[in-house]
């Protein structure tokens, strides 16, 4: 379980294919504080650390998780938003995030609004009934709130802290990133069905 307030960022240090798997080697400042079979949120979703060294840390992503992320598209230099799991005696500074990512969305626009910057996103359909507006959502592992709802498409404003400090600094229009709904929200359309 996890907030979506990103710890670090991390990068991608180096990638192997094994069969329909993908092992990453991630380099971060949290690296070296991290121990195998440690859950960590990686760009929203939730791996297992493998290994550590140093000032790195490995994990893989198997077939059916490179078919619902953007981990696919990782490369040696790629930027990845970290989050270690929520201590249950802290703050729940963002909202509850399974590291589960639902579907991925693109990027179809991006607008500097002059000391923040506006995203709008695009994606399938079939999730429209998860996004309300001023709701919660988890893009790339970022805890934010969402406006503009409409049947696929929805726009976040991003603060300047943000902004620095996660990998939405590299979203341009065409990009993809992970998205993880509300469980509250996908419980109560669950429930309506």
């Amino acid at each position: 379980m996890f907030t979506g307030i990103i710890e670090a960022l991390g990068t991608v240090h180096s990638v192997e294919n094994n069969g329909t798997n993908k092992t990453f080697w991630i380099q971060s400042s949290i690296s070296p504080e991290l121990k195998v079979d440690q859950s960590v949120s990686h760009n929203g979703a939730c791996l297992t650390v493998e290994s550590v060294r140093d000032d790195l840390h490995r994990v893989t992503a198997i077939d059916e998780t490179l078919k619902k992320t953007n981990l696919g598209n990782w490369q040696p230099g790629s930027l990845v938003n970290l989050e270690r799991c929520m201590i249950m005696n802290g703050r729940l500074d963002g909202h509850i995030v399974q590291g589960h990512v639902d579907t991925t969305a693109v990027c179809i626009h991006r607008h500097n609004a002059n000391g923040s910057w506006e995203f709008r996103f695009e994606f399938p359909k079939k999730f429209s009934s998860l996004i309300i507006e001023k709701g919660s959502i988890s893009l790339n592992g970022i805890s934010l709130t969402l406006f503009n709802a409409k049947r696929s498409k929805f726009d976040v404003a991003i603060i300047p802290y943000t902004f620095e400090h996660t990998n939405i600094q590299t979203i341009l229009p065409g990009h993809t990133v992970n998205l993880e709904f509300d469980i509250i929200g996908k419980y109560v359309a669950r429930l309506q069905k």
